[in-house]
């Protein structure tokens, strides 16, 4: 039996089918509804019950408590120690985000560069930042201790005069938190400078080399704009850090001596753990999440701001 054979004529190519296009459809808007309920039930609900209680008088254990209205935050305001501890916590904030930046700033210029150990540098600077801050304020405590290593070593070679306590004195208390915090998470910042650095080309360094540009004009010109994203970065990360800083206060000072390091994270937990006022502890957490957001977004602006101007 012979088959019909249909023979091509030649010279002509067989076209081929179309492809076929698929058409992108957008999901239905139900698909995100289970992850909105989670985030409700986890975050949204607990927060906003959080802060009704910043308008009662709950103590934290009985289940009958009145709506005292804005009572707390005007006591707040009329709380010396409340005041003193916002005071703090910019303070440490504003001190933390330019030692700490600045440090690593110098950090990863110097390990960017061609330098043998360059890799083992940037291990060792990186190192403190993997350790558990509650960890890293125990060591300090006992360096820093009246019969501390800093004071032996100061004696050691002849600085008996240097020596002081170092976190029993008021005036020095809270720059030595400021100084283990900085000690901690320099290599931090060191790092998202670092990989800023590397995404510049070095095409770039070598053009401003042969116009024979000096290197403070080189950097301020043309390394600084080009890291204006791993700028805003760190600068964003070190202030929300600042102010919301606990553990290293708690553990190396725990507020004191009297209340010379108290920040709001720390009155937050002596007013509602030790003193049992949840209701006046919560007005302080509104209050902190409140300065949170307000300097965060107007430094994200600013910052945002240049970025753009740099590119």
């Amino acid at each position: 039996m012979t088959a019909d054979l249909k023979v091509r004529p030649p010279g002509r190519a067989v076209s081929a089918a179309p492809p076929l296009r698929r058409s992108r459809v957008a999901p239905p808007w139900w698909f995100v509804l289970p992850a909105l309920l989670l985030f409700a039930f986890v975050v949204l609900v607990p927060s906003a019950r959080g802060v009704y209680y910043a308008f009662t008088d709950w103590d934290g254990l009985d289940p009958d408590f009145a709506f005292i209205g804005l009572r707390n935050f005007i006591d707040i305001l009329d709380d010396g120690d409340a005041l003193q501890a916002v005071w703090h916590t910019l303070l440490i904030a504003v001190a933390v985000t330019v030692i700490q930046n600045g440090i690593g700033l110098l950090l990863a210029l110097g390990v960017n560069s061609m330098i043998k150990t360059r890799n083992f540098l940037r291990v060792l600077l990186f190192a403190p930042a993997v350790i558990t801050p509650i960890v890293t304020a125990y060591l300090w405590r006992n360096l820093l201790g009246p019969d501390g290593a800093v004071n032996s070593l100061l004696g050691t070679v002849g600085l008996n005069s240097w020596q002081q306590d170092w976190l029993g004195d008021p005036d020095l208390a809270l720059w030595m938190v400021v100084l283990v915090v900085v000690w901690q998470f320099s290599g931090y910042s060191m790092v998202i400078f670092l990989a800023g650095l590397q995404s510049i080309p070095r095409e770039i360094y070598e053009a401003a080399a042969i116009d024979g540009t000096a290197p403070v004009r080189r950097f301020w010109s043309i390394v600084r704009p080009l890291l204006a994203p791993a700028i805003t970065i760190n600068l964003m990360l070190s202030i929300i850090g600042g102010i919301k800083l606990f553990d290293q206060v708690y553990a190396l000072t725990g507020g004191g001596p009297g209340h010379a390091t108290d920040t709001i994270s720390t009155l937050i937990y002596k007013d509602a753990f030790t003193l049992g006022d949840f209701g006046y502890s919560i007005a302080l957490a509104v209050v902190l999440t409140v300065i949170v957001a307000v300097v965060s977004a107007g430094q994200f602006t600013v910052l945002n701001r240049n970025e753009k101007a740099a590119s």
